[in-house]
Parts: structure tokens; sequence; C-alpha cells
């Protein structure tokens, strides 16, 4: 019986808890900001538990920034995957000609979870050299609003699911850490990624990139669905996939049906 009313209370502490409003979700996504400068006296934690200064790291390689956490249910994963994709297609190589850093916006993670991520992700990504310049950070809530301030990624945390929304891409710093150009989505264009990797070196600025809407969101209480919108472009992707798979065999029918003259 104790067990139960324990079980109750409980649940109808976590029915009251408010969820994120349609006006708080709407202030989700970038806000770029093309020539930031990152702050060279911000200190996070390397997945290794050793500390990790900013200062310290810039003034070497550009640096492919990516802001989310280790535990999210969806979006993230989707993010370095589509990341990772684009990268194994390029000559120059992660460790070497330009770093990584991914870092987590939840301040209750730890370094132990993100030594985890790094190895999945070292692995997907099969290059040794990446292991000493792809970074896995955690940090206090202090840098962490900072940094995000900074970079422009606005964010929000929701009490009810334990998650976080928040938007999508790939921050690209020049070796001084200022912003070179953002990549909005999970999918990325390996071409685009090297000129913009080349573009950071010489600290040259891209332009402000078109903003697309992406949400991480495990379960959204406003909705009460889950991952609705990240669902959505995977379905849409679908579809544009079998589109040109027909359109591919339907061309090479009618031509085939073509005689050679």
């Amino acid at each position: 019986m104790k067990l139960r009313l324990v079980l109750t209370i409980m649940l109808a502490l976590v029915r009251q808890t408010p969820g994120l409003t349609p006006a708080e979700l709407q202030q989700i996504g970038f806000e770029q900001k093309i020539g930031q400068q990152i702050s060279r006296d911000l200190v996070f934690r390397d997945a290794d538990g050793t500390k990790f200064e900013l200062g310290a790291h810039f003034g070497k390689k550009p640096t492919l920034l990516l802001l989310g956490y280790y535990h999210c249910p969806m979006l993230c994963t989707l993010i370095n995957s589509g990341l990772i994709q684009a990268l194994q297609e390029l000559r120059p190589t992660a460790g070497k000609d330009f770093d990584i850093i991914d870092l987590s916006i939840d301040a209750r993670e730890t370094p132990a979870l993100a030594v985890k991520k790094k190895a999945e992700y070292i692995k997907l990504y099969g290059r040794r050299e990446a292991e000493n310049g792809w970074h896995f950070l955690t940090g206090d809530e202090g840098t962490i609003t900072e940094i995000t301030r900074e970079a422009g990624f606005h964010f929000a945390y929701d009490p009810r699911s334990n998650e976080y929304a928040h938007p999508s891409g790939v921050i690209v710093l020049t070796p001084q850490g200022k912003i070179s150009r953002y990549f909005l989505g999970v999918n990325f264009d390996a071409r685009e990624i090297a000129q913009a990797i080349t573009a950071a070196r010489n600290e040259e600025n891209g332009s402000i990139v078109q903003r697309l809407a992406l949400i991480c969101y495990h379960y959204n209480p406003i909705t009460g669905k889950y991952g609705a919108p990240i669902i959505s472009i995977l379905r849409l992707g679908g579809i544009a996939t079998v589109l040109a798979i027909g359109l591919s065999i339907f061309l090479l029918a009618r031509k085939g049906s073509h005689p050679q003259t």
C-alpha cells in the first residue's frame, strides 16, 4: 500500500510539472552570429576528465563545433552520423587537418558519459587520427550558458520529459575561435564542408544560411507526440529517395525501348 501511494504521488507530480509552451518552442533555433569570437577563457572537461581550455585549443586548426547532449534520444545522433558520413568522403582528416568538439548543453552530464559517445563516434568515423582531435566536453551551467549565447544557440529544458529542445547543425570556427559558418540540419554536403574548413583556415567568413527549424525533442508535451519534426523530415527524405529511384528506372527503361540506329 505504501509503495502504491508513493507511486501515485510521484505520478501526480509529473502530471503537474509544466512543459514548454508553443511560444517557448518557437524560440528554439540558431541566431547566426558570423564573425562572433568564442571566449578563449572558457574551461570545460574533456572525456578523459582533464581540463579543456578553449584558449589553449584555439590558434591551431579550424574546429567543427556541435552543441547537443549525450543522452539525447534522437537528433544528436543523427547530426553526428550525418557529419561523419560527409567527413568520410573527405581527404582532410579530423585530428590532423581540423578538430571537432562535441559539447554537452546538459550540466548534469559527466565525462564518463562523454567517453562512451567518443568511442562510439570514433569507431564509426574509422580514422585513428581523430582520437586526439575529436573532443567530447562537459561543463558547468555558467560556461554552457556563455558559449551557447556566443554561438547563437537557443535551447530550452523541458522538466516534464527531462529532455532538451534545441536546433540541429554544425558551427564552423576559425583557428582563432571565430564563427565562420553554420550548417543546419542533419545531412551535410561533403564538398561544402571541405570548402568551409578551407575558408575557416584562412580566417574567412561564410554567409548566413537559410534557417531550418529542427528540434531535438523526445516527447513534445504540446503535441503529445515523439520526435514529430524529425520523423516528418525522415519521411520526406524517404519519399524523395523513392521518387529519384523511380525516375532513374523510368529513364533507363525509356532509353532501352528506343532501338539503336
